[in-house]
């Protein structure tokens, strides 16, 4: 009686840790799977924003090898990271395909191991992935993008070099008063606005936008949360023009922003949105186009995973079904769609037909519910 209840005392760990090995097994074949996908997609985006960049910049100013290649690595992983999913979908599908061609897969089956127990490992994973990539990866690619429009509108501008660029809009105030800045160009050596406009407006009691200032100077700088004209004219609405040889205005913006555009979403890291749609609605501006790239940002990690889910769904059908070809592309169409799917909710939502928040949700959890319906079919019938 002893040696019976000995044996099952020690069966059950024994049983844990094999699991806990298949599990671990598992996630490494797709890991290299997925670095290999990583590669193939990286290797074509890179080549094509050379052969891209070569002919756009490379047009207008004359560039090394060497220069383009740098422009390329600051461009290419913005590029990438938004092909991620992709990656998640083609490496999974190859990681599993390559068990079922080892039969690795029909062997962990016969043991009773559920598919379950190394699909859902996967998704965690790709989950986590996920997360490190809206946090770290994203943001360094971000940052990388809007160095790459720098350059590019630098080097489109004129010679490398010069002190001086094209025309400038900036856009500030609160709700009672807004300011729109429109500048001849920019001396950022002397931190200045050159060739300056200023055109005040004021909120009516009805909530409407009321002209009622006009400044003209020669030159503006912008320190300690004031602006500094000099040889200024200013006319208010009704009343004759004034001569001013320095005169103070009140801003809401940091002194770098005096020269510095709105960054386009894409450039804009996943950290610094929060503070980046507040300015921008501060301004007056409509900030939809980066409260959408926020919530996709923050569903990217279930993304991730719903493509993972959605291949490996695929690849359990190929152990029973034996129709590789046929299984692969129909895997392979179905991300793609999703993939379009999300592009166009995302076409919506910064058209305002739709809430940003739906239109980046609606997408990954219409991916998720798809995978996890076949495979609930495919595990359970």
């Amino acid at each position: 009686m002893i040696a019976p209840a000995v044996s099952r005392i020690v069966a059950v760990p024994v049983s844990r840790v094999r699991l806990g090995s298949i599990e671990r097994y598992v996630l490494v074949q797709q890991i290299r799977a997925l670095g290999m996908a990583l590669a193939v997609i990286a290797a074509l985006v890179m080549l094509i924003d050379f052969v891209e960049i070569s002919r756009g910049v490379g047009s207008d100013v004359d560039l090394s090898a060497l220069r383009i290649l740098g422009l390329m690595v600051l461009k290419s992983p913005a590029v990438i990271v938004q092909l991620l999913p992709f990656v998640f979908l083609f490496g999974t599908l190859a990681a599993y395909i390559g068990l079922n061609r080892r039969s690795e897969l029909i062997a962990m089956r016969a043991a009773g191991v559920s598919a379950w127990r190394f699909v859902l490992p996967a998704a965690g994973a790709a989950f986590m992935l996920g997360i490190v990539t809206v946090a770290a990866l994203g943001p360094a690619a971000a940052s990388a993008d809007g160095l790459f429009q720098r350059e590019r509108g630098r080097l489109s501008g004129g010679a490398a070099g010069a002190d001086t660029s094209g025309v400038v809009w900036l856009r500030e105030g609160d709700g009672p008063r807004q300011v729109v800045i429109r500048a001849e160009r920019q001396d950022r050596a002397n931190a200045r606005l050159l060739g300056v406009t200023f055109f005040i407006y004021s909120t009516d009691p009805e909530g409407r936008r009321v002209f009622t200032e006009r400044l003209d100077a020669a030159s503006a700088s912008l320190s300690a949360g004031r602006w500094r004209l000099v040889d200024a004219i200013g006319a208010q609405t009704g009343q004759r023009a004034v001569s001013y040889a320095t005169l103070d205005l009140p801003s809401s913006l940091a002194d770098e922003e005096a020269f510095e555009r709105f960054a386009r979403p894409q450039s804009t890291p996943f950290w610094s949105l929060p503070a980046q749609i507040k300015r921008v609605e501060d301004a007056g501006f409509s900030s939809t186009a980066y409260r959408l790239r926020l919530q996709q940002l923050l569903a990217t990690p279930l993304m991730f995973a719903a493509m993972s889910i959605l291949a490996a769904a695929f690849s359990l059908r190929l152990m029973r079904l034996g129709d590789l070809a046929r299984m692969s592309a129909a895997a392979v169409v179905l991300g793609f769609g999703f993939f379009f799917l999300n592009q166009s909710a995302a076409a919506f939502g910064s058209a305002e037909v739709i809430p940003p928040f739906v239109a980046a949700w609606l997408p990954p959890i219409l991916t998720a519910l798809a995978a996890l319906t076949l495979l609930f079919y495919t595990e359970d019938g």
